[in-house]
C-alpha cells in the first residue's frame, strides 16, 4: 500500500494524467478510503476546463465522491474501522491538498463527511450520493441558508413547505428527500420524463420546467402554504426567483450557482458553497446522526440513478466528457477494481 495510482489534473485546459501518488497516512479525524466507485459531478469538468478556484494550486486531483472500504483510520476516530465500506464527501479541490480529492485509487476523507453503506447497497449507488447529499444540506440547513430543522428517521410533520427547482438534478433528489425527512412538503419542478422519480422521492407536486406557465403553476401550488423558502439546484434561476417574489412567507432562495444580478426584487439569497458543512454543525447532522441508518433504513435511496461510464481511473476523462455534454435524471459513475 506504498503507491497510488491518481488521475492528476495537470492545468486548466489538458486532459488528465495518470500518475503514481504516495498513498498518504490519515490524520486524527480521517479514514482512508480504497476507492471502488467514483461519481462525477459538473464541477469537475468546470475545474478541468479553467481556474475557477484562485485557491486551487495545479496540478490537482480533482473530484468530490467516492464510495469504496476503509483501509486505515485516525487516531481520534471512533465511528469506522478497517474494513467498513463507507462513501465520504471528498474536499480536496477546497483544502489544496491532493490527498483529499476523489479521483485516484486512495482518497482521504474527513470522518465528519462520510457515512458507512448498507449491505444492500452497491459501491456505484452509494456513489451517486455525496456532493448531491452535500451541497443539498448546506442550502436547506445551514444557518446562513434556509436553515431548516434537521432531517430524522422519525420526522415530525414542520406544516412548511418549500420549492426545489431542478428536482431531477443530483442536488435536487438529494435535497427532496433531506427535506422529507425534517418534515417539509416539497414542491419540485422537473423533465416530464422523471416525473415519476422525484415523485417517489417525497415529492408532493412536481411541474415541468419547460412549461411556459410553470412560474405560475407554482405560484399557485404555494397558495396558501407556509412556505419555508426554495433551493435553487438547477435550471432556469430567472424563473426560480420570480415564483419565490410571488409567494407568501420566507422569500430566500439558496442557490448553486451564482444569483443573478437582474433577479426578482424583495429575494434574499445566498450561494451554497458545496463544503462548508465541513467545518459546522450540519455534517454532524447529516453524515453523522443521520445518512448511514437512513440508507440501511430505506428512507434515504440513492439517487439519481448510476450511468456507469467505464472501470478503471483511465475512464475518468470519458466520463467527465459525457458529464459536460449533460445528463438528466442520471450521475455518472466510474468503478474501480483494484
Amino acid at each position: 500500500m506504498d503507491q497510488s495510482l491518481a488521475a492528476w489534473q495537470p492545468r486548466p485546459g489538458q486532459p488528465l494524467q495518470l500518475d503514481p501518488v504516495e498513498v498518504p497516512q490519515p490524520g486524527p479525524n480521517e479514514i482512508l478510503v480504497r476507492n471502488m466507485a467514483i461519481a462525477i459531478n459538473p464541477v469537475d469538468w468546470l475545474l478541468q476546463d479553467s481556474a475557477l478556484f484562485p485557491w486551487l494550486d495545479y496540478p490537482a486531483i480533482l473530484g468530490s465522491d467516492v464510495a469504496g472500504d476503509v483501509v486505515a483510520v485516525g487516531s481520534i476516530v471512533a465511528r469506522f474501522k478497517i474494513g467498513d465500506r463507507v462513501l465520504g464527501q471528498a474536499v480536496g479541490a477546497t483544502t489544496n491538498r491532493p490527498a483529499h480529492g476523489a479521483f485516484q485509487t486512495f482518497t482521504l476523507v474527513l470522518s465528519n463527511m462520510a457515512s458507512h453503506i448498507p449491505p444492500n447497497i452497491s459501491y456505484v449507488d452509494a456513489a451517486v450520493l455525496p456532493l448531491g447529499v452535500g451541497t443539498a444540506a448546506c442550502g436547506l440547513f445551514q444557518k446562513d441558508h434556509l436553515a431548516l430543522e434537521h432531517p430524522s428517521l422519525t420526522p415530525k410533520a414542520t406544516g412548511k413547505t418549500i420549492l426545489i427547482w431542478g428536482g431531477s438534478s443530483s442536488v435536487g433528489c438529494n435535497a427532496i428527500q433531506l427535506a422529507v425527512a425534517a418534515g417539509y412538503e416539497c414542491v419540485t419542478t422537473a423533465s416530464l420524463h422523471n416525473k415519476d422519480m422525484v415523485r417517489s422521492l417525497g415529492a408532493s407536486e412536481v411541474f415541468d420546467h419547460a412549461d411556459q406557465n410553470v412560474v405560475d403553476q407554482v405560484v399557485q401550488a404555494l397558495r396558501g402554504k407556509d412556505f419555508a423558502g426554495a433551493l435553487h439546484a438547477t435550471g432556469n434561476m430567472q424563473h426560480c426567483f420570480s415564483a419565490v417574489s410571488a409567494c407568501d412567507g420566507r422569500r430566500f432562495v439558496s442557490t448553486t450557482l451564482t444569483p443573478p444580478a437582474d433577479r426578482a426584487a424583495g429575494v434574499e439569497t445566498n450561494q451554497i458553497f458545496a463544503t462548508s458543512l465541513k467545518d459546522n454543525e450540519v455534517s454532524d447532522a447529516v453524515y453523522v446522526n443521520f445518512l448511514g441508518r437512513a440508507l440501511a433504513q430505506g428512507k434515504i435511496r440513492p439517487a439519481p440513478p448510476a450511468q456507469i461510464a467505464g472501470s478503471g481511473l483511465a475512464s475518468l476523462q470519458t466520463a467527465l466528457q459525457s458529464q459536460k455534454k449533460g445528463v438528466s435524471g442520471k450521475k455518472i459513475v466510474v468503478t474501480l477494481d483494484n
